[in-house]
């Protein structure tokens, strides 16, 4: 049985695609959505206008419910002092390829919570859900969604921020489990992380929280929903399932570095962007010697430094300076079509289930 929160968007099975930025699309979106999950964009690195355009872009596609992304991370703080130490350890690396090192490094995303053009035009939009990663809006800000039908989703790594997310007013919570690829969601990335595993998270949070769970990390396969599902989640997230999916705009290198050996070894690192984030190994792995002793910039204003060395990488043909968020899944990731896969996970899960 799909749960109540479910079925009311119309959504037919207890499978969302993960919002990820810069590889999910309105084309992936739709296509999960269309063969009854859960769709999602991610907006939080875009602008108000392309950002409705995305918006735009799936209602185009697909006539079912679908899931529109932001980032509600702390405002960063500028520290000119931290910053060209940064580009200072860097500068050897943009060297090598031949580039010279940014001058001064920028806050290149803005945070939901600072932007209030993206939420009047949210709002405006009202799209089906909406979910927060990094942080919270206030519940005025849930109140004022959910007054114009929007489902709030939000993502919690421990139970503190699962009950915080309760507090507000967020309707299920997506309980983000150390497995999972690309940004850890968690709202103070200085404080300490229990990094806890998808299946205990899940398990505390339906203990403890009354919100429906949604799990989400290392999922990817009918057998891993089945497990969630088991454990009281009345859903799982994939991500890292669907990178390799056509629709997804992952490039040649990710989708090689996802069926390499290199997907058994993902890792942790906050040396990319400036928050802890999982990743197939690359070569700021190599950078840790020069990296380590020093703090990197506040998200996203370090995230200015690394994108800029992949741009300048790979502009001589060097790919390992991409930012490859991968779970721990990844050696189970399967390249079809998003319908195929979701038509493939819905299988499993009926197999197990029934079994």
């Amino acid at each position: 049985m799909i749960h109540p929160l479910l079925a009311g968007l119309g959504v037919a099975l207890p499978i969302l695609q993960a919002p990820m930025a810069g590889v999910s699309t309105a084309a992936l979106a739709a296509a999960v959505s269309n063969a009854g999950g859960l769709g999602a964009i991610a907006i939080g690195a875009l602008g108000v206008d392309a950002a409705q355009a995305a918006i735009a872009e799936v209602r185009a596609r697909t006539d079912r419910a679908f899931n529109v992304n932001v980032f509600v991370h702390a405002t960063p703080t500028p520290d000119p002092v931290r910053e060209a130490a940064w580009i200072a350890a860097l500068a050897p690396s943009f060297a090598a390829v031949g580039a010279q090192p940014p001058v001064a490094l920028r806050a290149i995303y803005t945070s939901f919570g600072d932007d209030a053009g993206m939420r009047a035009m949210l709002l405006a939009e009202a799209p089906p859900v909406v979910s927060f990663h990094f942080g919270l809006p206030d519940a005025a800000t849930v109140a004022a969604f959910q007054a114009r039908g929007t489902l709030m989703l939000a993502t919690a790594t421990s139970l503190a921020e699962a009950q915080a997310a309760a507090a507000v007013g967020i309707d299920a919570i997506v309980a983000q489990g150390i497995e999972a690829g690309g940004h850890r969601g968690h709202f103070d990335p200085a404080a300490p992380d229990d990094a806890l595993g998808t299946l205990p998270l899940t398990r505390l949070l339906v203990r403890h929280v009354e919100s429906p769970i949604i799990a989400a990390g290392g999922i990817m396969d009918g057998a891993g929903i089945a497990a969630a599902l088991d454990l009281g989640a009345i859903a799982a997230q994939l991500g890292t399932a669907f990178i390799g999916c056509p629709e997804s705009a992952a490039d040649a290198a990710y989708r090689a570095g996802l069926a390499g050996p290199g997907a058994w070894h993902t890792r942790m690192t906050d040396r990319i962007s400036g928050r802890p984030a999982r990743a197939l190994p690359g070569r700021f792995d190599a950078l840790a010697d020069t990296l380590h002793t020093l703090r990197p910039p506040d998200y996203p204003i370090a995230y200015d430094a690394g994108k800029a060395l992949h741009v300048a990488a790979r502009s001589g043909g060097e790919s390992g300076y991409g930012a490859y968020w991968a779970g721990q899944g990844a050696p189970l990731s399967r390249p079809m079509p998003a319908a195929a896969l979701v038509a493939t996970l819905a299988s499993e899960l009926a197999i197990h289930q029934a079994g």
